[in-house]
């Protein structure tokens, strides 16, 4: 079983990143490791020497998802701070609608319902960890007064909501102009 307690070595680091690409192009659901190896120039092998197995591979790319999402929730933390739910909301919707993140959140999409299925599995809290991730970058954006009473959490909460659903929609059909003005609709009522 691979190490994780010393820093992780530069091959399992390029092993990761490779890793990363394929799991967005292919997804994580049925990933093997023997196409993912061959892809990326490796073998199972040494995939199960460096992350321990198919389940510590899964972690680490979930892991490695996240760093994503953690630098985007801190660039939008910075400038939401304190905008408002409305503005949070739109930066947010051009982020999550811009056709460049597809792929990205379509794993992040496929890592969400596994966890909420599999949740003893390598998806374990990821779910959970994203909806707390995204809720405190809105309680940023919202005024102090705000934040800490529960219609400032119901508010955030119904935001995240919207714009989650709007993004599986946005995914499952691709139809960005529709899935936009329901997200400007619920921004702008």
């Amino acid at each position: 079983m691979a190490d994780t307690t010393t820093a992780p070595s530069a091959r399992r680091t390029e092993l990761l990143e490779l890793a990363y690409g394929y799991v967005r192009r292919h997804g994580l659901t049925d990933l093997s490791l023997r196409p993912l190896a061959a892809e990326i120039g490796s073998s199972p092998r040494v995939l199960l020497f460096l992350f321990g197995s198919k389940d510590g591979l899964v972690r680490a790319l979930l892991a490695r998802a996240r760093q994503d999402e953690l630098a985007l929730l801190s660039g939008l933390r910075e400038q939401t701070q304190p905008a408002g739910l409305t503005a949070a909301g739109e930066q947010i919707w051009s982020w999550l609608s811009a056709p460049a993140h597809r792929t990205l959140l379509i794993m992040w999409l496929e890592a969400y319902a596994h966890s909420l299925v599999d949740p003893d599995g390598p998806w374990s809290r990821f779910a959970a960890d994203t909806v707390a991730d995204w809720l405190d970058v809105l309680a940023a954006a919202q005024p102090a007064s705000e934040r800490g009473t529960p219609d400032g959490l119901a508010r955030r909460t119904a935001l995240l909501a919207v714009l989650r659903g709007a993004l599986i929609d946005l995914l499952a059909t691709g139809d960005e102009p529709r899935t936009t003005a329901a997200v400007h609709q619920h921004l702008h009522p």
